[in-house]
């Protein structure tokens, strides 16, 4: 039999324990890309993690039958969604901000995101769909994957470019990105991760771009 005194020292030990691990919890905050930021992206080097662009939420996944071949199946980009893509991927080139490789999930509206942006068929990587209707086991691979691409080095003069979802980014860092069509801009760390700099939202395009012609 357990003597009452050992019962609660070792309850004294679990808060203990669970006051610590909450003191060591840093939550996300969201920051705004500086122009001194947009710099940098001139010169390479660096990961960008576009989220697709509005979609209608009205006609969600047919989960669990979504089919990767059948867009019917998918929660749609939007008209309005494609023009905002491809206003992102206009404000990127009139900001002199190189584009390498770029990749994208297999779901319909992030290729078709990608497209708009870019005027060119990204790269399909399975490891970037979207995590929400995983179970946890089937998530795993995708963390580890999108860990890598956000930590390997990227070689000067572009910038490798991610195009995929909220919830992908949430599972690595607790950053659920909104609104859609946003750019997240990371600088790899190789072996110590990468480094979060900031987010542009689509309606901040149009003054980093004023700003950014008169520095």
């Amino acid at each position: 039999m357990i003597k009452k005194g050992v019962v609660w020292a070792i309850v004294l030990l679990a808060i203990t324990f669970s006051v610590a691990a909450a003191s060591d919890y840093v939550p996300f905050v969201k920051k705004n890309v500086t122009i001194e930021t947009l710099k940098q992206l001139q010169l390479g080097g660096f990961v960008l993690y576009l989220r697709h662009g509005p979609t209608d939420t009205s006609r969600p996944d047919r989960v669990p039958r979504v089919d990767l071949d059948d867009c019917s199946t998918q929660r749609p980009l939007t008209e309005a969604g494609r023009a905002e893509a491809a206003a992102v991927g206009q404000a990127l080139r009139q900001a002199k901000i190189p584009i390498g490789e770029v990749q994208s999930s297999p779901m319909c509206r992030t290729k078709e995101s990608a497209i708009a942006a870019f005027a060119k068929e990204p790269v399909i990587n399975h490891d970037l769909m979207y995590t929400s209707n995983l179970t946890s086991s089937e998530k795993v691979p995708k963390i580890k994957t999108l860990r890598r691409l956000l930590s390997t080095p990227v070689a000067a003069g572009a910038n490798l470019v991610l195009v995929a979802h909220a919830p992908n980014l949430m599972d690595v860092m607790g950053y659920f990105v909104k609104p859609e069509a946003t750019v997240v801009v990371f600088k790899p760390l190789g072996q110590q991760g990468f480094e979060y700099l900031g987010s542009i939202e689509p309606s901040q395009w149009q003054g980093l771009l004023e700003d950014l012609a008169i520095s």
